[in-house]
């Protein structure tokens, strides 16, 4: 059984990976901007806002910035070739076969530590209608429902990922609607409280110095995680040169409206020292509005966006798997595809491993979400590191003349990658000097530890496999 580890080498071609493009216009832009919105913003921010107050609003632009950034990067290598692998290939072709190997399991790893991240937060929603019932009880329910839902097809997944979008989309929009009636009418409980002056009273903009402000940003680099997820739609998307790009571009305005807009209005009704870490801040606002089940309504839409994430994570953790198993960089086994062309095994093996996160919720509640949140981050600045490397080379092949020019440029070019980059950079140094996120940096080694033993072993059994891998490497960097 060893011995069958690892099949032969199958090289795919965009239209040969065996998907169906049932991913279409409507759906790719609710899941780009439902990408733009989950557990992060809706519970991490209460963390956030009472470690900075309200600069948190300042941390959520810059950050918003250098993520434009990378998904324009990400926007050219889509429509030079858009396919499922997408970061794990891309570095594949412009780094070697090593870096793409590590992308992909990573990418893999990220997807599978944030489901149990959504599926810890879920539950913990759950306890506002039932305080009872176990933390661990309500992830494992969520986990099996939504593993039932991905193994069906394509489709369907991208018809849950719309209506709940639907949801995150209308609800905020709503939020924000009502907050500022509270702010100009006065209504509600908190009428003759909320004000726009809460944005500098309460100790000032920066109440706790620029220092906690900046601290914050790896609290919000986790926010924004998940926006990449379109790259990995592209090998099911109908024409993706058009849709992807159109995705991408609306992009700004969805972090001005649902970060920056949605916590400067939260944040004008409730002074930023009544919020708690640990409770979701929308939640928290509402309450005190005292609107009629307006809390509740506001709990069921982060509950729905935290199951959104984790529905988004089953679906790009199997076609990652799978794109590595196509590529010898994982067992063979996982290439394969169910009647419906869903990756059923690799989703199947995706979600085994994401009930490591009902596990936590079981023996550590209290702390679950914070220890999974911080290796998700860090994982997903190696993505994003990624997509920014791998687009600074594919601009020196393409100038070299080895590849065709990009049709849908990145403002600013290499330059901004490399500003993007070192911004990155930053945020790993911050989750350093945080005590409570150190810990992802401590599992990071030990994943490439993981990583490292695990391409050695690939490269004794399956010898064929790593180098066709290789070939494709050096034949791409020739432009061939």
């Amino acid at each position: 059984m060893a011995e069958q580890l690892y099949d032969d080498v199958v090289d795919p071609t965009p239209d040969e990976e065996g998907y169906h493009r049932g991913l279409g216009s409507r759906q790719i832009q609710m899941i780009a901007i439902g990408g733009a919105i989950g557990t992060g913003l809706f519970l991490g921010a209460g963390t956030a806002i009472s470690r900075s107050g309200p600069s948190l609003i300042l941390s959520y632009a810059v950050a918003g910035v250098v993520i434009f950034a990378i998904m324009r990067a990400l926007g050219e290598l889509l429509t030079y070739r858009p396919v499922s692998g997408s970061f794990a290939e891309y570095a594949r072709e412009f780094l070697g076969p090593f870096a793409g190997y590590v992308t992909g399991w990573t990418y893999w790893l990220f997807w599978v530590v944030t489901g149990m991240a959504e599926t810890t937060a879920a539950a913990v929603y759950v306890r506002f209608w039932a305080p009872d019932i176990p933390q661990w009880i309500s992830a494992l329910t969520f986990l099996v429902i939504l593993y039932a839902a991905n193994l069906i097809s394509v489709k369907l997944f991208g018809e849950i990922e719309f209506w709940f979008s639907m949801v995150k989309v209308t609800a905020i929009i709503g939020m924000i609607l009502i907050g500022v009636g509270v702010l100009t009418l006065g209504f509600s409980k908190a009428g003759d409280t909320a004000s726009i002056t809460h944005l500098w009273q309460n100790g000032g903009f920066f109440p706790k110095g620029i220092g906690a402000t900046v601290m914050t940003l790896q609290i919000v680099m986790f926010a924004y995680l998940g926006v990449e997820l379109v790259g990995v739609t592209a090998g099911e998307s109908e024409n993706p040169e058009k849709t992807l790009p159109r995705a991408i571009n609306t992009l700004p305005w969805r972090i001005a409206l649902f970060y920056i807009g949605a916590l400067a209005v939260i944040l004008a009704l409730v002074p930023w020292t009544e919020f708690q870490p640990g409770v979701s801040p929308f939640v928290a606002a509402f309450g005190k509005i005292g609107i009629p089940a307006a809390a509740g309504i506001i709990n069921f839409v982060v509950l729905t966006a935290a199951l959104s994430s984790c529905n988004s994570g089953m679906y790009s953790t199997g076609r990652m798997l799978r794109d590595l198993a196509l590529r010898g960089q994982a067992p063979g086994r996982l290439t394969g595809l169910n009647s419906r062309r869903t990756p059923a095994f690799a989703i199947t093996v995706s979600c085994l491993l994401m009930g490591a996160g009902v596990v936590l919720n079981y023996l550590v509640p209290a702390k679950a979400f914070e220890y999974i949140t911080s290796v998700a981050t860090v994982c997903g600045l190696w993505t994003w590191a990624m997509i920014l490397i791998c687009q600074i080379r594919y601009r020196k092949a393409w100038r070299s003349g080895h590849l065709p020019p990009p049709t849908f440029k990145a403002p600013g070019g290499v330059w901004t990658s490399w500003a993007a980059l070192a911004f990155l950079v930053l945020v790993v140094v911050l989750i350093a000097f945080d005590a409570s996120s150190r810990i992802s940096l401590y599992v990071f080694p030990c994943w490439a530890v993981l990583l490292v033993v695990g391409y050695q072993v690939l490269k004794r059994r399956n010898p064929q496999a790593a180098q066709a891998v290789a070939h494709d490497h050096l034949h791409a960097r020739n432009g061939g």
